[in-house]
């Protein structure tokens, strides 16, 4: 049984919502995104989504995009951000990690050595925003018969039909997409998103995640309460803009930075 099946499996048995948090690899570098990583996990992250700094992060709010610019800015690559995770996996064997990010960085790599070493790593899913189910069965193989979920986007504009397509290809969990923008846009329409998990879940048993637009408790609840989880990223990496390149964060700012987190599982754990 893979982390990410084995987390959510337990979450549904508790009647437990998941929370993921995600950040950028090495923003402002990999020793500071290592101790948010672990302080994450004790603020209450059940799987945590790393992003693979990439130069035209197109799905990506300002907030997001910065956080990426600073991580470049930093020389962090897809192979530091591999090596990330395997520093991590030292200390926790247990939480899941999904990279997610866009393929350029990937095929630059290739397929082959990046599904090798996310595998050695202990890397349990990717998301590649811009790889369509369609285009995708090259890396989908190599990374389904390494055990490595493949994990996609399902948008409020994704017909039914597309719908049928990914969940096919899908595994880990599903990630729905609450809004018509990029990360870190603020107006939900509740009833839409309602309707189209409950489309979802018609089409699969995976879990599903809502993510963009999800900035505190109670817009964490809010969504919790029509999902199996939500995702927050952007109100993190806002925070993480605080934090200086070279300089390791002491533990009054990781606790202020991941805050937002322990506020949103304080949040989901005492829905009714």
């Amino acid at each position: 049984m893979s982390r990410i099946q084995k987390v959510c499996e337990q979450a549904a048995s508790q009647s437990r919502k998941l929370l993921v948090p995600y950040i950028v690899a090495g923003d402002p570098d990999t020793d500071a995104s290592l101790a948010l990583m672990h302080e994450l996990v004790v603020s209450g992250a059940d799987i945590i989504e790393l992003g693979i700094p990439f130069s035209d992060p197109s799905s990506d709010g300002p907030v997001i995009q910065r956080g990426v610019e600073r991580a470049l800015a930093g020389g962090t690559t897809l192979a530091d951000t591999l090596q990330l995770v395997a520093r991590f996996r030292e200390q926790d064997d247990s939480t899941p990690i999904v990279l997610m990010g866009y393929l350029n960085p990937i095929e630059i790599m290739g397929y082959e050595a990046f599904v090798k070493a996310a595998l050695e790593v202990g890397i349990d899913g990717v998301l590649t925003v811009d790889m369509p189910p369609a285009e995708s069965s090259t890396l989908h193989t190599m990374l389904r018969a390494a055990d490595i979920d493949t994990i996609y986007l399902v948008a409020p504009t994704t017909t039914p039909a597309r719908a049928k397509s990914i969940v096919e290809h899908s595994s880990g969990y599903l990630y729905y997409v609450s809004l018509k923008g990029v990360t870190g846009a603020a107006l939900i329409d509740h009833e839409s998103v309602a309707t189209k998990i409950a489309e979802l879940r018609a089409l699969s048993a995976l879990p599903v995640m809502i993510g963009f637009g999800i900035k505190d408790g109670p817009s964490a609840a809010a969504m919790a309460k029509l999902a199996d989880g939500v995702i927050i990223g952007s109100a993190l990496v806002e925070r993480i803009a605080t934090l200086t390149r070279g300089e390791l964060p002491t533990t009054a700012q990781l606790r202020e930075i991941t805050d937002v987190i322990a506020v949103a599982r304080q949040a989901i754990d005492t829905l009714e």
